[in-house]
């Protein structure tokens, strides 16, 4: 691999001067900030950091990164907990400050730049009373969750992030600035919608909004002890749930760091008051909550109700799984897994996939992910490094629990840096060969592969 006393600085000073933005070497003041992502868990060098203003100045760092031939990766909000957007000795093309957002209130549409997180737009959209699905954690960046597929408060209502991109700009592995859509570049469409930063760089997102403003939404926590009761009230309400109302359950810790466990629901609801009240009603009604902080609120607070639980620079280690049916055996056994979590930041969280996001049809886009299910997620997270191999070694452990429950298919945003393969053919099921060849087409010497990757046959 090119090393940094292997680059030719004069040819990086000249690029730097035509740049909107700036190169940092790893001297730069800037350097060590630039390199951080939000997953504390990964540490690593890359060569150069190109930190983007604009389209051009990505054009001008891939054809950079031929000339000395470093590896690229791509960075965007720079919350996916695998970490592959810094690349080790590489060229990190860094999107980070591109933050333009426009929103058209008329077209109900909204573009935005791939440094954006969901924050950002959610509080731009909201401002005409609109929204699009978006993460459960406002400080997720809408790049990668959109191009993983991007799951959220509003898919049973309004599908995936990915359902609603109406358009990209994508700079390709040769510089080539493309306009893919359902009427250009078709197939490249289909393909960044779940197929990650296999084909490109994302310099910009058109998003189809909806009019939503305030939901009822929330959440209700019950002693850990009731966690089997209030697994299987969840069965019983999604069971029957409308497209309006999204619930996903916790197993989690209380907030204030004392390290009590707790079982959670949280909630959302896109209709009105009154009806969202009389669905929930079963719930609001159950058992003796520990606290209830459930309600009419924006849209935007929704998506920031977990912020506080994963701050940046906490160490993470994930892993998730969908599995076949909510059976006692699989809910009991996520109940004594996380009874032995070693951190009081780890968490278990089952999420539900109902409503609009399952009628879509699996060769739809790349996401195969269509029939409604559960997804399980075992978000390993904690702040001491001494820590770490105790709490990777229960994700696992936890994560080999549920296999004999397992429906082989995973979730491509919550990968961890160990995932190979197999998990990226789990992520795409039927879906897989047809990204094989449209990576041959548009990456065909696999230039873009610093991510999970799809190999170009």
């Amino acid at each position: 691999m090119t090393t940094v006393t292997a680059l030719d600085t004069e040819r990086i000073e000249a690029v730097s001067a035509t740049l909107s933005g700036a190169l940092f070497l790893p001297w730069h003041e800037h350097y060590d900030a630039a390199r951080q992502v939000h997953n504390g868990l990964i540490d690593k060098r890359p060569a150069l950091i190109a930190r983007c203003l604009g389209t051009a100045d990505v054009v001008a760092a891939i054809e950079l990164a031929h000339e000395t031939g470093l590896e690229i990766s791509v960075r965007g909000g720079g919350h996916s907990v695998a970490g592959r957007a810094v690349a080790e000795g590489g060229l990190m093309i860094d999107l980070a400050e591109m933050k333009g957002i426009h929103v058209d209130p008329v077209a109900r549409t909204a573009r935005a730049q791939g440094g954006v997180i969901w924050r950002e737009l959610n509080r731009e959209a909201a401002v005409h009373g609109l929204a699009t699905t978006g993460g459960a954690i406002s400080t997720t960046g809408i790049a990668g969750f959109t191009l993983g597929g991007g799951l959220g408060w509003l898919m049973s209502k309004y599908g995936l992030a990915t359902d609603n991109l109406l358009s990209a700009e994508i700079v390709t592995a040769t510089g080539e600035v493309l306009q893919p859509s359902a009427n250009e570049h078709s197939d490249l469409f289909w393909a960044i919608r779940g197929g990650g930063g296999n084909f490109g760089v994302a310099t910009s997102f058109e998003y189809r909004l909806h009019p939503v403003s305030t939901v009822f939404g929330g959440l209700i926590a019950y002693p850990f002890d009731s966690a089997p009761d209030v697994l299987r009230l969840f069965r019983e309400f999604t069971a029957t749930a409308s497209d309006d109302a999204s619930m996903f359950a916790g197993l989690v810790h209380a907030p204030d760091g004392s390290g009590v466990k707790l079982s959670a629901l949280l909630l959302c609801h896109t209709g009105t008051l009154e009806d969202a009240e009389a669905e929930f009603k079963p719930v609001l009604e159950f058992g003796s909550p520990v606290m209830t902080h459930v309600g009419a609120i924006p849209y935007p607070a929704m998506n920031m109700l977990l912020d506080e639980g994963y701050p940046k620079g906490a160490l993470n280690y994930w892993k998730s799984t969908f599995i076949r049916a909510l059976e006692d055996d699989a809910l009991d056994a996520l109940v004594a897994s996380f009874a032995e979590c070693p951190s009081p930041m780890d968490a278990i969280v089952i999420e539900h996939f109902h409503g609009e996001v399952t009628r879509i049809p699996a060769a739809e886009t790349a996401v195969p992910h269509r029939t409604e299910s559960y997804n399980v997620l075992i978000p390993g997270e904690w702040i001491d490094p001494a820590d770490t191999d105790g709490n990777i070694a229960w994700v696992r452990e936890t994560y080999a629990a549920l296999q004999p429950y397992s429906a082989e298919r995973r979730w491509l945003n919550y990968f961890a840096d160990d995932d190979g393969a197999d998990a990226v053919r789990a992520a795409y099921g039927p879906n897989f060969e047809r990204l094989v060849e449209i990576k041959k087409r548009y990456d065909p010497d696999n230039v873009f592969h610093l991510n999970h990757n799809i190999e170009p046959g």
